[in-house]
Formats: structure tokens, sequence, C-alpha cells
């Protein structure tokens, strides 16, 4: 791995990535918000990121600084100083993907919320996991869960919607495609499930790790098709 080391607040800050040559970018921020665990924000797509990594799959693996307040949609993110860098060089990137908490899981009827008008079209229990993107990423959203979908056994959704909803964009997918490039984001669905978002009560018990056992599988598998159609 290699750090990308920038300043942000009068620090050195960094993000730490894998070194191989790659056309897909997969993410994670590894900071949380002041006073929070993070539990599900965001370790549970750090350990995600880090088992995606461990399987050598073909792509390169971010684990980004400054993805909260008060770096949060700005020059500063983590992951805005990547994309930038990346245009800069002049990287043909073919998908990036934003991985963003991914641990919580319940089966109860109504335990999935939306912002309006999504709730009519999609399913009220908190089963699944989500790939969101706005409406310039849909191609992105609609082939990556179809190959999700085709290899893993585990529910999923899909959304392209736009960018102005509450959640679409609130991730480090947004810094990419303030760069041209095609990504989205792969979530639990944060706020519109869990509880204790942002909160001193996101803490490790409240993940289930069988089902993020199983989505990394998923992912795994999604990548390495995703990759072999770039060859």
């Amino acid at each position: 791995s290699e750090s990308q080391y920038f300043e942000s607040g009068g620090r050195k800050v960094r993000n730490i990535q894998t070194t191989q040559a790659a056309s897909i970018v997969v993410g994670a921020h590894y900071d949380t918000v002041p006073g929070s665990p993070g539990a599900d924000d965001n370790a549970s797509a750090v350990a995600v990121l880090i088992e995606l990594a461990a399987m050598r799959l073909p792509a390169r693996f971010v684990a980004f600084a400054n993805e909260e307040m008060p770096y949060f949609l700005g020059p500063e993110m983590g992951s805005f100083v990547s994309a930038r860098r990346s245009r800069e060089r002049g990287e043909n990137l073919r998908a990036m993907f934003s991985l963003e908490m991914l641990g919580y899981y319940r089966d109860a009827p109504g335990s999935q919320h939306y912002p309006a008008p999504l709730g009519w079209f999609y399913p009220d229990r908190a089963d699944f996991i989500g790939f969101v993107g706005d409406l310039g990423a849909r191609a992105l959203v609609r082939r990556s869960i179809a190959s999700f979908r085709k290899h893993a056994r585990f529910p999923s959704e899909g959304v392209a919607a736009p960018a102005a909803i509450p959640g679409v964009s609130w991730s480090d997918h947004w810094a990419f495609r303030k760069h041209g490039y095609p990504a989205i984001m792969v979530t639990d669905t944060a706020f519109y499930r869990y509880p204790h978002y942002h909160l001193p009560s996101d803490t490790p018990e409240k993940l289930d790790y069988e089902r993020m056992a199983r989505v990394t599988l998923g992912l795994a598998a999604m990548l390495r098709e995703l990759a072999d159609e770039a060859r």
C-alpha cells in the first residue's frame, strides 16, 4: 500500500491505497464524526474494503480521510483529492464504488424508510444492500447491481435518482462524479434505517457480521466480472 498525503486544516492527513493500476476504484472513508465510535459509519465498510483488497481483486482500494463534516462535500475530502489526482494523471476510470455503511440489517416490516417518493417503489424491510447513484451514473447502477444479483445470495436494490434527493450524493462517490467519473455508492442506506447514525451508540454489537460477509462475497464476484469486461 501507499499513502497519499495532503494538507487539511493545517494538518497533514492521508488516504491509504493499494498500488496496482486499475480502471476500477473501490473506496471507504475511515473517519467518523466526533463522539461516535463509528461501527457502521464507517468501520463496517472499511472492514469490507480490507477483505476485498486481501482477495487481490483487479481494482484499486482506497481508505479515504475527511468524509465527515466539516470536510463533507468539499475539496478537502480525501476522495476529492484522490479523484482530482486521478484526473490530473489522465486515468481512465471505468467505475468507482464508495462503500458507505454496510453492517446494519433488519427483517421487520417498516424497518426501512425512504425520501419521498421512493417509498412507493421499494421494500419496507431493511434487509437489503443498496446501489445508489445520481441520474448520470444510472448505467453503472444497472450494470453493477445486475452482476451482484447474478453472483450474490443477498437482497439488493438499485436507485438512480436526482442528486438533490437527501443521501443520494452523501458519500465519497460524489467527489468522483464531480471529476467526471462513473461512480456510485453501495450502502445499507444509513439514516434511512439505522437509528444510531452519528451517535455514541454506533457500536460494534449493532452490526450483522454474517450478512456483511455475504455482501463482501457478492461484491468480490461483481468486481471480478466488471474487471473482466474491461479487458
